[in-house]
């Protein structure tokens, strides 16, 4: 499963009903799919003016990874649909950001290698 498939899910578990405890499973479902996904994305190193930002874009993966674990173990323990519902909105926010970043860092790599408009 793809990052972008993974995160349409998690959105479209999150628009749902919470009303049953089903859907805390299925929050913790979808988070592990994310985590899944992120963790399957094949990270390359770049040299040379973008190796700063390839080095941030995987620390952010990994703080990211870590968020995405702490919460799907306690999906299952709150009782507050709402309050959990509000971290990953923050967290799908955050995941969105980072996906256009990696958008960005890959357009710039294939501009360079191409020559660019300069």
């Amino acid at each position: 499963m793809t990052l972008e498939t993974a995160i349409s899910e998690l959105r479209q578990t999150l628009d749902g009903s919470r009303t049953t405890t089903g859907w805390r499973r299925t929050m913790r479902l979808r988070l592990s799919e994310v985590r899944d996904a992120l963790g399957d994305e094949r990270f390359t190193s770049w040299d040379g003016w973008l190796a700063a930002r390839s080095g941030t874009s995987d620390r952010e993966r990994q703080q990211l990874l870590a968020r995405i674990t702490a919460l799907g173990n306690t999906v299952l323990d709150r009782l507050d649909t709402e309050r959990v519902a509000s971290e990953v909105r923050r967290l799908l926010n955050d995941l969105e950001h980072y996906r256009q970043k990696m958008h960005d860092l890959v357009y710039d790599s294939v501009s360079m290698e191409i020559g660019g408009s300069e």
